[in-house]
């Protein structure tokens, strides 16, 4: 299972950190050991002094393939839910100034945390779904598929052009602007419009 993430697919969250808007998407990945078990608690990494949340639309992939045409990449996922790409943002800074690569940061274990898992209803992704999060009750993040700069179905075709889609695999699709830092006691709550997808609290 491999885990897919897309940086800087919304414009303002690109702003924000002083990034300029990519020509082309702009894709790292995460190990299988990253991912977030359920049950599981999550506890702040001890190796990172400014730990950020970056609430995400989660696709699952539920078909082996290679060069998909992006109007075919409906037919490759069928699962969506809101997840979070914690971010060890010290670490990343300090990669980013060095031109270094961003596993340091981004990859580490238990860094990618999913909600429970939604049906894709095809007619409901021609409309624009929203995604908030909330840290303590109060909304930190909002955005919707109508703001992503490369669609999923574009993010799939895309990717598919340097790596195989398996069954399984997630493809973490962008956070939109908002971003912050979280500490020890910080809950986390994701939402698919209006269903509650996940709490966490920062332990």
């Amino acid at each position: 299972m491999k885990i897919f993430c897309v940086g800087r697919n919304y414009a303002e969250h690109a702003k924000e950190l002083g990034n300029a808007i990519p020509e082309e998407p702009v894709i790292f990945m995460k190990p299988k050991s990253a991912l977030l078990q359920t049950n599981v608690p999550f506890y702040y990494p001890e190796f990172t002094n400014e730990l950020h949340y970056e609430a995400e639309l989660v696709f699952q992939i539920s078909k082996n393939g290679k060069y998909i045409k992006q109007k075919d990449a409906p037919h490759f996922y069928n699962k969506i839910t809101v997840g979070i790409d914690f971010t060890a943002r010290d670490i990343q800074n300090e990669l980013k100034k060095k031109g270094l690569p961003w596993e340091k940061a981004k990859a580490w274990d238990q860094s990618a945390v999913v909600g429970k898992w939604m049906p894709v209803e095809k007619d409901r992704m021609k409309q624009p779904i929203e995604f908030s999060l909330y840290k303590n009750n109060e909304q930190v993040q909002l955005g919707n598929t109508s703001q992503m700069i490369y669609s999923v179905d574009y993010l799939i075709a895309h990717i598919s052009n340097y790596f195989s889609l398996n069954i399984g695999d997630l493809i973490f699709t962008g956070t939109p602007a908002g971003v912050g830092e979280c500490v020890v006691g910080d809950e986390l709550t994701g939402f698919l419009g209006e269903e509650k997808m996940f709490e966490l609290t920062i332990k």
